[in-house]
């Protein structure tokens, strides 16, 4: 069998502290608000890493807690689609968030905004 070296085990550390920061950042998004992928990433000291949050939530097991509906795309639109794009509209829907006519969530009143 083989064994794993150190930077194996460094690197499945710094991927398990990222995907934490992403997660506790996307949990401290109140009900009603929206975020986008890069403010997700940009707020859990990553920035430009986008597409590293939309791979973490998207390895979310089925039934989560964590309120991943509430992460948009860059534009403010939902970027999913089929079932998982109607389910993301009806949960925000559920807590208050209105959308444009063009699709995108109405950011003048559902941007999160950090303190």
């Amino acid at each position: 069998m083989a064994r794993r070296s150190n930077t194996d085990t460094g690197a499945r550390l710094e991927r398990d502290v990222m995907r934490q920061r992403i997660l506790a950042t996307v949990d401290s998004i109140p009900r009603g608000a929206v975020a986008t992928y890069g403010q997700i990433a940009a707020e859990a000291g990553l920035a430009r890493r986008a597409r590293l949050v939309g791979r973490v939530l998207s390895e979310l097991p089925r039934g989560s807690k964590l309120p991943w509906h509430r992460v948009l795309g860059a534009c403010g639109r939902i970027s999913l689609v089929g079932a998982a794009a109607r389910e993301q509209r009806r949960r925000l829907r559920v807590e208050g968030v209105t959308f444009l006519a063009s699709g995108r969530a109405d950011w003048k009143r559902h941007a999160w905004r950090p303190i």
